[in-house]
């Protein structure tokens, strides 16, 4: 029996796997979110323009961010697997069938790069967290996106090169415990149709048919996490049920450097290294952004440029966060370890085992993976967790709006936390603590690979980095953070 075989199959569970196998699973689960995607979108348009007081803040903004990010570190990518933008997105495919092959310039990561900072940005400049307004038109923005790429070009190029919701997921979920993966490798090499890429006719049904990955990740040679939905089209696909979501060792893909369908090598990839770099630091200035020192700095800023613009000001502040300070730091970094490598080595080696500083930066930016997701936990959680019953009220607000009764009762505006408040630093540094040694030992797992006799000039540096990331997050939750979209704040 193989390694796979006895590994925890989510998929074998006598209740969840069924469900989770059955054709129209994803649907189901899509479905929910939709309908809760229309009442954001609707209350957002419609209903007050208060935060506190509308479904497209609270539920955007406290509500999504954090079961998001506890999902993914629990389970995996389940909200994308059960994504709403591609129901209807599905349903367009039903009449529209695009034969275009996305742009070979454009297949891979740097689109998404651009639009995921560029959400970060105008989160900040349009104060997004407090439009319910800019918040529908968000998620309208999105769907209308996701139909016209999709309806223009074949498999899913929306998921795999633009959505930056979907970049997000992609990274966090390598250290997710869960994985699409076969069962049996020798059931995938006796295989001749590939149904799992390629799918196949439904055999009950009107003459429908099963998709295979539109993500373009072969089964058989499919490692990690990266660029998958957990959509589970390979496994409904596959004609031998060779294909589980098994347990694996959370964040193991970062430091393995296989060649991945659908993605290469993590180490030839430095779109895919930039994108890790945007995340992690646009983690730390995301949270930044929140608390009382950035308003100096942009006081300070304003008054050097001479203007009562919030653009320039905040367009400085995030050229420097995610473009020259990841630069720089990165690149140090990458140039002090290298060196240190080199001179490790004997002459003839220098030349032969070392790469180039931009590869050598490119593998090593994997090991912050682990502190960025540490940020964005803190960060997440503290606004969940003081903000969780403010759907109460707000739901209560909304069907009292609609049908003029108070059907649900009074809405009770002092439901807010789940925790006590003095549970939350030490939750908060407790996940930046285990993203700091997650990232330790990504780095020296990475070290180790570079080096087989000592790993320690090349770990000693990126240890440095992280150390110093995972102190300016110590910081940045030690200081007061603004209780957005609920009456706290303020």
């Amino acid at each position: 029996m193989s390694q796979v075989e006895r590994r925890f199959d989510l998929l074998a569970l006598p209740v969840v796997g069924q469900f989770l196998a059955w054709r129209h699973a994803r649907t189901a689960m899509q479905l929910p979110l939709l309908l809760l995607a229309g009442l954001v979108v609707f209350d957002g348009l419609f209903g007050p323009q208060l935060a506190p007081k509308n479904l497209a803040t609270v539920l955007v903004w406290v509500h999504y961010r954090g079961l998001v990010v506890l999902a993914l570190l629990l389970a995996g990518n389940l909200f994308c697997m059960a994504c709403p933008f591609m129901l209807v997105r599905n349903l367009l495919r039903r009449f529209v069938h695009p034969v275009r092959i996305w742009p070979r310039l454009l297949r891979n990561k740097w689109p998404a790069i651009g639009l995921f900072g560029l959400l970060l940005f105008l989160y900040e400049l349009l104060d997004l967290w407090a439009s319910p307004l800019w918040t529908a038109w968000l998620v309208l923005g999105y769907f209308g996106a996701a139909l016209l790429v999709d309806g223009l070009f074949r498999g899913a190029p929306f998921c795999k090169h633009l959505c930056p919701l979907g970049q997000f997921n992609f990274v966090s979920s390598t250290l997710s415990p869960l994985e699409v993966q076969v069962r049996d490798s020798a059931t995938c090499a006796e295989c001749t149709t590939k149904d799992c890429i390629r799918g196949r006719p439904e055999e009950a049904g009107p003459g429908g048919r099963l998709r295979g990955c539109e993500l373009w990740l072969y089964q058989p040679r499919k490692s990690g996490n990266m660029d998958c939905t957990f959509c589970l089209d390979c496994a409904h696909a596959c004609p031998y049920d060779n294909v589980g979501l098994s347990t694996r060792l959370s964040g193991s893909e970062l430091w393995s450097d296989p060649w991945r369908s659908g993605i290469g090598r993590f180490s030839a990839r430095p779109d895919l290294a930039a994108l890790v770099a945007v995340f992690s630091f646009g983690a730390l200035l995301n949270a930044f952004a929140m608390v009382s020192p950035v308003y100096a700095l942009e006081d300070w800023l304003a008054a050097a440029l001479g203007t009562s613009s919030e653009l320039p000001v905040l367009a400085i502040i995030f050229a420097l966060g995610l473009v020259v300070a990841p630069a720089l730091l990165l690149g140090g970094t990458g140039w002090v370890s290298r060196q240190w490598a080199m001179a490790a080595a004997s002459g003839d080696e220098r030349s032969s085992t070392v790469p180039p500083l931009w590869a050598w930066v490119t593998r090593h930016a994997y090991a912050l993976v682990p502190m960025g997701f540490g940020v964005w936990l803190a960060h997440y959680s503290f606004h969940f967790l003081t903000g969780f019953w403010t759907f109460v009220p707000v739901a209560q607000s909304f069907v009292s709006d609609i049908f003029g009764l108070q059907l649900l009762g009074a809405p009770r505006w002092d439901l807010a936390a789940l925790v006590p408040p003095a549970w939350l630093n030490p939750l908060e540094w407790g996940f930046l603590g285990l993203g700091w040694l997650g990232s330790l030992l990504v780095a020296y797992r990475l070290a180790d690979d570079d080096d087989e006799r000592s790993p320690w000039p090349v770990f000693v540096p990126w240890a440095v980095l992280l150390s110093l990331l995972f102190t300016t997050g110590i910081w940045l939750m030690g200081q007061p953070m603004e209780m957005r979209g609920t009456f706290l704040a303020g």
